[in-house]
C-alpha cells in the first residue's frame, strides 16, 4: 500500500525504539517505593501515556510532583542498555530529509533524549509531554509537531504502535500506520497495520514522500 504526505509524525517507544524492560523494571521499583499494591498497579495502562497521568491514577495531589519527578530519575538512570533500536527504525529515518519528520512522544523531555541518544538517533524535532496541555489520545501533539513542521496535518503519517496514539493521529486528521510491536492487530485501529518499521519504505519526490508498505 501506497501512502502519500509532507511530514511523518513517529512516536518513540514502541514505535522507534523498546524501552519495555526498562518501563516495567523502573515503574515497578517506584510503585513499591510508593507503597501502591501489586493489585492496584496491575490495573494501570503504562504504555503511551504522559508519566503525570498514570501517576494522577494512583497518588493524592500533594506528592504527585515529588513522584514525576522520582519516575523521571529512575527511568534515566536506567537508559544505559535498556534501550533497543527496533527494526528497520535506521534505514527508515536515514532516507528521510530533514524538516519532514518528528517524534512524538508522552516522555518527558529529559527521557525522551535519552533514550533517542542512547541508540543513536539524531532528531530534528520533538514534541514531549510539557510541551502540550493534553495528551494522547488528545490530538494536540500531533497537531503541535505539524504545526512546528509548517505542514497540513492533513498531510501527515503518523506511525504509533499504542491505540492511544492513534487515536491521537485520527483525530488530528492524520494518516496512521499501526506497528503490532507492543500490541496486537486486533486492538490497532490504522489505516496500516504492519509489523515494525522495517516493512515500510520512503520515497523522497519532487511533491513530498510516497510511503510503502508491506502490511
Amino acid at each position: 500500500m501506497n501512502l502519500h504526505a509532507e511530514a511523518l509524525l513517529f512516536d518513540n517507544d514502541g514505535t522507534l525504539v523498546s524501552s519495555m524492560g526498562s518501563v516495567h523494571r523502573c515503574w515497578t521499583r517506584w510503585a513499591r517505593e510508593y507503597g501502591i499494591t501489586d493489585e492496584e498497579f496491575a490495573r494501570v495502562e503504562l504504555h503511551g501515556r504522559p508519566a503525570a497521568e498514570i501517576i494522577a491514577e494512583l497518588l493524592p495531589g500533594p506528592v504527585r510532583a515529588a513522584a514525576l519527578a522520582r519516575i523521571e530519575t529512575l527511568e534515566v538512570e536506567d537508559v544505559a542498555g535498556g534501550v533497543l533500536l527496533l527494526p528497520g527504525t535506521k534505514d527508515l529515518l536515514s532516507a528521510l530529509p530533514a524538516g519532514r519528520w518528528a517524534v512524538v512522544t508522552s516522555a518527558t523531555r529529559p527521557l525522551a533524549e535519552a533514550r533517542l541518544r542512547e541508540v543513536g538517533i539524531d532528531f530534528p524535532e520533538l514534541v514531549a509531554a510539557a510541551d502540550v496541555t493534553r495528551g494522547k489520545p488528545d490530538p494536540e501533539p500531533f497537531l503541535l509537531a505539524a504545526a512546528r513542521l509548517g505542514v497540513d496535518p492533513a498531510r501527515c503519517v503518523v506511525f504509533e504502535d499504542a491505540p492511544a496514539g492513534l487515536a491521537a493521529g485520527r483525530a488530528a486528521g492524520m494518516r496512521t500506520v499501526a506497528l503490532t510491536t507492543t500490541h496486537p492487530s486486533a486492538e490497532l485501529d490504522a489505516d496500516v497495520v504492519v509489523r515494525d518499521l522495517s516493512a515500510v519504505s520512503v520515497q523522497v519526490t519532487d511533491v513530498g514522500l510516497v510511503i510503502r508498505t508491506d502490511g
